[in-house]
């Protein structure tokens, strides 16, 4: 079954691609939840030439993607956290927490697009993370969980 996916869908595709899913999982999850719709063949038309026009756009939007990821370049996060004995800290370490220290380091990143790569951080330490800031663009960065 092919559908277009109308949302980005972890480990199936980007918006607006065409991907081929099992019946199942497109009529009965993908379309009901709103992350997809059927691609008929007026529907694959439309989605062209809706791409068409996308195309200049989508450009700009990679070249912004890739201007946040310079910044990351080389830079070293610090979160940080209320240490209990032994260096474990109270709770863990989320994407939350890592959205709100880049964004005081002046680097604005939606939360949805972090990715940790250890998790879950519950002690102090060096680990990595990866922004998926475009469907072109994903970068590595280290962050630092100190005591608060």
């Amino acid at each position: 079954m092919e559908i277009i996916l109308k949302k980005n869908v972890d480990k199936l595709g980007y918006k607006d691609d065409v991907v081929t899913v099992k019946a199942g999982y497109g009529r009965n999850f993908l379309i009901p939840q709103g992350y997809a719709s059927l691609a008929t063949e007026s529907a694959k038309k439309a989605h062209a030439e809706v791409m068409k026009q996308k195309s200049h756009k989508e450009s700009k939007v990679k070249e912004e993607a890739e201007a946040i990821a310079a910044k990351l370049e080389g830079l070293t996060v610090k979160v940080a956290a209320k240490v209990g004995e032994g260096g474990k800290i109270f709770g863990s370490v989320t994407t939350i927490a890592l959205a709100d220290a880049l964004k005081a380091e002046g680097v604005e990143i939606d939360r949805k697009s972090l990715k940790i790569e250890t998790e879950p951080v519950k002690e102090l330490g060096a680990y990595k993370a990866t922004a998926n800031l475009h469907k072109e663009v994903l970068k590595s960065f280290d962050f630092e969980v100190v005591a608060e």
